[in-house]
Formats: C-alpha cells, structure tokens, sequence
C-alpha cells in the first residue's frame, strides 16, 4: 500500500504487538524500549513514538499530520515541523539509518516517511478498524482483569526503564567573545550568545542535552585547565565557546563544541555575514544549536 494513511481519528489501531524485530533490532512499542543484538539502545520518548507510529504500518506512507498527533498529546505547542524532523533524526541516529540511503525509514518528499525494512512481530499485527463499526462481543470479567494487571505491569516496567536512562548531558555555553577589538561590538556577542542558549533550549532539544548559560567567562577560553574547570564547577560534559571576529568584508563567528574532560574539539564551524542583523543572529543561533545537538546525540 503506497496510500498516505488518514488521520489517526479515522482509523482506530489496535495493537498486540508485544515486540517487533527488524534487521539487528527488537523494539518493544508499548515501553519504547529499542535493543541492538539484545543491548539496550538509547531513544527517547517522543522520538520512540514517532518509531511506533511507523512500524506499526509498515510499506504505507504516514504523514508528517499522523506523526504530529501520535507523537505529542493534545494541546501541546511546539514547533511541530522543528520537533518532528528532531524525532526522525533520532530515530535514524538509533538505527544508523541514514537519509540518504536508508535502511529503515525512507522521506516520501512532501508527504511523509515510511518504514520500508521487514518487519516480524512476535504477538499478532495491528487491527485497522473503522471508527463508529460495531463493537465486538463483550470480554469476561476475568479476561479484562488479566488485561489490566497486564498493562500495569507494562507501564511499570516502562518506567523503570525510563528511570534507567542515564540524564541527558550538560552543555555550559559561556558568553561568546568579542575579539574584534572594538568595544561596541560587546553586545552583539552577548546577544549571540543568548540566542544560542534560547536555540539549546528549545522543547524539541531537551531530550537530549540540557544547557547551562550565561556561564562565567574563561580566562583562556582553549586553555586545558579553564575549560575543565568550569565544566567541573557546573557538572557539565560540553563546553561552546564563540568567538566574534571583524575584518573589512564583515564579521565572522567561530562556534566550537569542546568535550571537556579530554579537551576534544567534537565540532567547530565559522559563520560569515555582512552585519548580523537580528535575523541572521537567529540563523546563526539555530545553525550552532542543531550542529551542537546532533554531535552530542551521536
């Protein structure tokens, strides 16, 4: 089936997948739990959602709608199109799945995603049932009961597991540095700074690192012993460090993510613009912060 599947408001799913395997991989969709060769592979919650969502109709397209309300409740505001394309990334990060070239979730341009690897599921598939069908004929008492305990069982092992999961690692951002020389450039570094922690900070990030700002600025901002101790006062395992340049042809940002306890240069990027005006601020800020994320989630 190559249809986009409606919403999920017109079709109900009722699903007794206790585990589906696929490739080198065992996901358990009613805890999130994923495994790689029976080690436990870390996944969040929204984007383990976004993941039962789409090996739940495997070879169909869903739409990025479909994803949206299976993966947050009701009523949530986030950037929905920021957050979704967040999940599929971590998903494809858990599998080293690629884009590009992929093994188990293909981009459907304009549409969706779908989950194109065999999927084997050890208890039944999913039931599609039209909503406002007839019910069906009503269960023993005992038989409901065997449910729920079943499902309290499920909920608790789900959150032990939860519980389980090492924090999300601390990033200390300290105030980007003004290396132009001239005084009234102070600002426009702060404020770079500021948009970036703002861009760490967003919903769809938190799951995967938290972000310390505003940091006290290092006296050698490469020097071993500054960098580890900061990190070290504010329990962090990354360090950014901005740095703000100026020659004749307009200014410059150098963003490094620095690995503080063997003083590791992860990632470094430059970022040229003519004035940074507000707006390629923002762009900047969103540039480092999503180059940041990904690193730090590998």
């Amino acid at each position: 089936m190559d249809g986009i599947l409606p919403e999920p408001r017109v079709l109900a799913y009722c699903s007794g997948m206790e585990r589906v395997r696929f490739g080198m991989f065992d996901f358990f969709p009613s805890t999130g739990e994923l495994r790689r060769d029976g080690k436990a592979v870390r996944l969040q919650a929204q984007p383990a959602r976004a993941l039962a969502a789409l090996v739940r109709r495997p070879g169909d397209v869903v739409s990025r709608e479909v994803l949206q309300r299976e993966v947050w409740p009701e009523g949530t505001h986030v950037d929905f199109e920021r957050g979704l394309n967040f999940c599929i990334a971590q998903v494809r990060s858990a599998l080293g799945d690629s884009a590009e070239a992929p093994r188990y979730i293909e981009t459907v341009p304009k549409q969706g995603y779908r989950f194109i690897a065999p999927v084997r599921q050890d208890a039944g598939s999913a039931v599609h049932a039209e909503a406002g069908t007839a019910p069906g004929p009503r269960r023993p008492a005992g038989r409901l009961v065997t449910i729920a305990l079943a499902l309290v069982v499920l909920f608790a092992a789900a959150a032990a597991w939860n519980a389980a999961l090492p924090a999300p690692p601390a990033i200390v951002v300290v105030p980007f540095y003004n290396e132009t020389g001239r005084t009234e450039f102070d600002p426009l570094a702060r404020s770079l700074g500021d948009a970036t922690v703002a861009r760490l900070a967003a919903p769809e990030r938190t799951l995967i690192l938290s972000v310390i700002g505003n940091a006290p600025s290092l006296a050698n901002p490469f020097a071993r012993q500054d960098v580890q101790r900061v990190a070290r006062e504010l329990d962090a395992r990354f360090v950014v460090i901005g740095q703000l340049e100026a020659d004749d042809a307009g200014l410059r940002v150098i963003a490094h993510l620095i690995r503080a306890g063997d003083m590791t240069h992860v990632w470094a990027q430059t970022y040229d613009d003519e004035a940074l005006a507000l707006p390629a601020q923002a762009r900047v800020a969103e540039a480092i912060a999503a180059a940041v994320s990904s690193a730090v989630a590998r």
